[in-house]
C-alpha cells in the first residue's frame, strides 16, 4: 500500500485508515517512526500524526525497550 503513494498526495478515506493500520501495525512490532517515515516515502510529522490519530501509545525517546535489566553482580 505505501508504496503506491506518491510523496506529498493527499491521503483521505479508505487508503488513510489502511495506511494508518499498517503503520500502526509496524510500529506495534517495533519499528521506529523514522523508518516507517523513509519506508513510506513521507515526513516525520506525518507518520507521527497518523500513529497519534490511530491511537497508538508512542514511545519515549531512545527506541524500543528490551525489558528490564537484570543486575549480574
Amino acid at each position: 500500500m505505501a508504496e503506491t503513494l506518491k510523496k506529498g498526495s493527499r491521503v483521505t478515506g479508505a487508503a488513510r485508515e489502511k495506511l494508518a493500520a499498517d503503520l500502526k501495525k509496524k510500529y506495534d512490532s517495533g519499528a521506529s517512526i523514522r523508518a516507517l517515515a523513509e519506508e513510506t516515502g513521507r515526513s516525520y510529522g506525518f507518520v507521527h500524526r497518523m500513529l497519534s490519530e490511530s491511537g497508538v501509545t508512542l514511545r519515549g525517546r531512545g527506541g524500543a525497550t528490551r525489558g528490564k535489566k537484570t543486575a549480574t553482580s
